[in-house]
């Protein structure tokens, strides 16, 4: 880059989440983040050890697999395994702390579901996150659309925002997904067809015999 040459700061949409599995609302809300606030691509980051979830059931190697299954030939779409590479619980914080390290003129929004927005005062190191990044949510059925108050304040102390999402409502858990495995039910219209295959590859999520 020349000298007096003005930098566009790249705009990048975080996606996170233990994906297991990864499945197609996962997609449609990153399809909306990066259409709607502009962004130039959607990073999806599988946690390594989400500290406020059950063990998964799908190895970390597995879930990069799928991950990079579901996002082949997306425009826009790539995965960042910065989490699976890091030792000890997957805290987010860590992660926005380490990619404005190494990325300083990227301007990162971090998206998440209207459940986790409404439970992110309980995250370690929230205000710091909100102290760093946009925050962009997607509403979920069975949660109300409500930031709490204490989130925007912190957001609008630091000239950061919370972007609303204008998609549709998705019925459609990583659970759910497991439970029809698990009872031999088809994943048609939920999962692509790649991660689909994937799974009754290594027939994962199957009840035990």
């Amino acid at each position: 880059m020349s000298a007096g040459q003005s930098h566009t700061p790249q705009r990048i949409g975080l996606l996170g989440g233990s994906f297991d599995p990864i499945h197609n609302a996962h997609l449609q809300l990153a399809r909306s983040a990066c259409s709607e606030l502009a962004l130039d691509a959607v990073w999806f980051i599988p946690a390594g050890q989400p500290w406020q979830r059950d063990p998964l059931a799908a190895s970390a190697q597995q879930r990069w697999d799928m991950v990079n299954l579901a996002i082949a030939g997306l425009p826009g779409m790539r995965a960042c395994d910065i989490e699976l590479r890091r030792a000890g619980p997957s805290y987010t914080i860590d992660t926005i702390r380490e990619l404005r390290r190494t990325h300083a003129h990227t301007a990162f929004t971090f998206i998440v579901g209207a459940d986790q927005l409404r439970n992110l005062p309980t995250w370690n190191g929230w205000q710091d996150i909100a102290a760093q990044v946009d925050l962009a949510a997607a509403r979920r059925p069975g949660y109300v659309d409500t930031a709490p108050p204490e989130l925007l304040a912190a957001l609008e102390a630091h000239g950061h925002r919370l972007h609303r999402l204008d998609m549709a409502e998705i019925d459609l858990s990583a659970t759910r997904i497991r439970e029809r495995i698990a009872r031999g039910q088809p994943l048609d219209g939920l999962v692509p067809p790649a991660v689909a295959h994937y799974i009754a590859e290594h027939r994962l999520y199957h009840a035990p015999h």
